[in-house]
């Protein structure tokens, strides 16, 4: 890149101020879960251990939540990758009357703000008279994970060149075939990229686990809950900076596997 085309640095500087007021908060939750101190946050740093990973590693509590998290988002992401590439799969191509209407309700749920999404879900819930469970949650989680898939799904199937499909049909192969060995290899890294994702998006989800959860406690509920106990700050902390770190490698693995993908195209 020439030096003419680079962004004038007063662009430039207030790109990294933005950067830098977005991730204060994650720097402020990483150097608390360090702090000897256990009341509340206190400034400056009181001194440095390790004893707040310890504490929550014996605790119960945290580790039901996180197993309970570590399974909604399992079968959720699961869901949204037979649901999602299905209808990648049946819209890709062909147009008919309906498609921009079946195509805006396949994004909606992503796009409206997540408590409409958990309203809806729990007066439809309380219609069906269907009491607030595991399978509640994992209904509410599949609803925006179904949307991440598909974008995925859709935008490589739009790249897939029709040319191998019919060399495939030419040679011989049934439609089962082709897709086994021509579409589901062309899709592998866009529904690895898509299903890590939709894992990550589900793992901290709150808002709609809020209204589906019922008694359930998931971890981002269990942190919400520990905000009125200040004797627990630490290990909130400690807690919190796993969850950001669980969150955050799916989602730059499945940055990176799009990118590079994109890039090959």
């Amino acid at each position: 890149m020439r030096s003419d085309d680079r962004a004038p640095w007063t662009l430039r500087l207030a790109a990294y101020a933005g950067l830098a007021f977005l991730h204060f908060p994650i720097v402020v939750i990483l150097l608390y879960a360090f702090n000897t101190e256990r009341s509340a946050f206190s400034f400056p740093l009181q001194g440095f251990t390790l004893a707040w990973f310890a504490e929550a590693a014996q605790r119960d509590d945290v580790f039901d939540a996180l197993a309970l998290s570590a399974r909604v988002a399992a079968v959720a992401t699961l869901v949204a990758l037979l649901l999602g590439s299905m209808a990648a799969g049946a819209l890709y191509r062909k147009s008919f009357p309906g498609k921009d209407a079946i195509t805006l309700l396949l994004i909606l749920p992503i796009a409206l703000p997540g408590i409409i999404t958990g309203i809806a879900l729990l007066s439809a819930a309380r219609l069906a008279e269907v009491n607030p469970s595991f399978w509640t949650i994992v209904t509410g989680h599949a609803t925006f994970c179904v949307v991440i898939v598909y974008n995925n799904v859709i935008a490589r199937l739009r790249r897939l060149p029709h040319s191998q499909l019919e060399a495939s049909m030419d040679l011989g192969a049934d439609g089962w075939q082709t897709l086994r060995l021509v579409v589901l290899p062309n899709l592998a890294t866009a529904l690895l990229a898509g299903g890590m994702l939709a894992f990550a998006l589900s793992f901290d989800e709150i808002i709609v686990t809020t209204f589906t959860a019922g008694h359930e406690r998931t971890l981002p509920i269990w942190l919400l809950n520990q905000l009125g106990r200040p004797r627990d700050v630490p290990v909130t902390n400690v807690v919190a900076l796993m969850v950001m770190l669980m969150t955050a490698l799916p989602i730059l693995a499945a940055w990176r596997l799009t990118r590079e993908t994109g890039d090959e195209k």
